[in-house]
């Protein structure tokens, strides 16, 4: 059975207004299933959360293996002794890393700056709620 979702589904899961996802829907952005209430058909919803997820350029112009990269500005910045806690804000998402505080002062990293996170595990966990949301 293929997933939909509702206006205020779909606006939660791509952090959007119900008014944006309904102008998208009127500009034919996001297509709709002809059900009443207004349903998206999930396929559409996730190629336009894929569209919007577009990171700006990576300002280092550097070549990487890595594909999980996330353009951000640094938040925060806490030292403590050895080690620092970076905060960054990438789009809609916080990426915390923590270094040694030697690195955190050589890459000059401070609230304001722009910086890239990024990210290498070995393990990614992926759940879906019991119920549809």
């Amino acid at each position: 059975m293929p997933h939909t979702f509702r206006i205020a589904q779909a606006a939660r899961l791509l952090g959007v207004s119900d008014d944006t996802v309904r102008r998208w829907v009127d500009q034919g952005l996001l297509p709709t299933t002809g059900a009443t209430p207004v349903e998206i058909p999930g396929e559409a919803l996730a190629a336009r959360a894929v569209a919007l997820a577009d990171e700006p350029e990576d300002p280092t112009g550097a070549v990487s293996s890595a594909r999980n990269r996330f353009v951000g500005i640094v938040t925060r910045v806490r030292i403590d002794g050895v080690m620092a806690q970076v905060d960054l804000q990438c789009g809609p998402h916080r990426i915390v890393s923590l270094m040694s505080a030697e690195a955190a002062r050589e890459l000059a990293l401070v609230p304001g700056a722009l910086a890239v996170a990024s990210v290498k595990a070995t393990v990614v966990t992926v759940e879906t709620p019991r119920e549809r949301i």
